[in-house]
């Protein structure tokens, strides 16, 4: 474990500033050394800091006492979508601020608050500490602050999740290789008073407007306001594909013929059977009713200067 003995006041406030800095068991020790290396470097010397590894799951319940019982104000989550969450969790419902150094395939959160995927860059963001309220989401009362959502995507996350090799690299082969071969499903959503049924590929609630690698699927999405944007992706076949990916990748998802959007602050989707979510990338197996529910501004994150909510 790693600190620095002095404080620095939060941008904020008056509470002077004390970082714990919680590093992915899977990032490696390479990585792991890179970024210590690197905060050494960029950090404000005056700046109070401590990094733990995370060694497994039970080591976490160590972690947890750590930060809500030492006056941290700040939890720095470094690794993927997966461990952001993990972190995010633990924290909300207290004054302590997320912040994100990513090191994983997709980083949809990190992207969406505007932080850099550059790590000298992100340090120095984390350092200046500059902050916003945002809003999360409870998926069967699971938190998730970037996307959750039903059908293909949780299907991939799932096949992910359980695959020997890891980065994006995986991801677009599992995603190519399973795309033809995943047929769509019916589904009762309800939402803003009203009832209706579809055939869909996918569905994701979007709290944010990425997955990861600036991968668009709801562009006019804020994490500010209070709201989901529901995207439903209806079947579509082998000549649109290049179309929907063209629209996606240009955040232009929502003019997509093949895709529906609504805003609400709840949704409830029913199904034929109890099957795979995901929320933050990460799955889960959840009954045939899945209810979505938006709670705003439940969570304060460390930001980029780009970011607008």
């Amino acid at each position: 474990m790693q600190n620095t003995a002095s404080t620095t006041k939060s941008p904020a406030s008056d509470m002077p500033r004390k970082l714990l800095f919680i590093v992915n068991p899977n990032a490696g020790k390479r990585i792991s050394d890179r970024i210590i290396e690197t905060i050494r470097k960029e950090f404000p010397k005056n700046l109070y800091y401590q990094i733990v590894i995370w060694q497994d799951k039970d080591h976490f319940s160590e972690i947890e006492t750590m930060l809500k019982t030492q006056g941290y104000t700040d939890a720095i989550a470094v690794g993927g979508d997966g461990t952001v969450n993990h972190v995010a969790k633990t924290i909300l419902g207290t004054d302590i601020t997320l912040g994100i150094v990513p090191i994983g395939s997709g980083n949809g959160l990190a992207r969406s608050l505007g932080l850099s995927m550059k790590l000298d860059e992100v340090v120095k963001q984390i350092a200046e500490g500059r902050k916003a309220k945002i809003d999360c989401g409870l998926v069967n009362g699971r938190p998730f602050f970037c996307t959750s959502g039903i059908g293909f995507d949780a299907h991939i996350g799932n096949l992910f999740a359980s695959s020997v090799k890891r980065g994006l690299q995986s991801y677009v082969k599992i995603t190519i290789r399973e795309l033809f071969k995943y047929r769509a499903k019916n589904y009762t959503i309800e939402f803003n008073g009203q009832s209706i049924q579809r055939k869909a590929f996918l569905m994701t609630v979007a709290n944010a407007g990425q997955y990861g690698n600036d991968f668009y699927i709801a562009p006019q999405a804020s994490m500010t306001d209070g709201k989901f944007h529901l995207a439903i992706l209806k079947p579509f076949n082998v000549l649109q594909v290049a179309g929907l990916m063209a629209k996606i990748l240009s955040k232009k998802a929502h003019l997509s013929k093949r895709i529906e959007t609504y805003v609400t602050d709840k949704v409830k989707v029913t199904r034929a059977a109890e099957d795979t979510i995901h929320f933050d990338g990460d799955p889960a197996i959840e009954s045939r009713e899945v209810v979505f529910e938006n709670r705003h501004l439940a969570i304060s994150a460390i930001v980029g200067e780009r970011f607008d909510g």
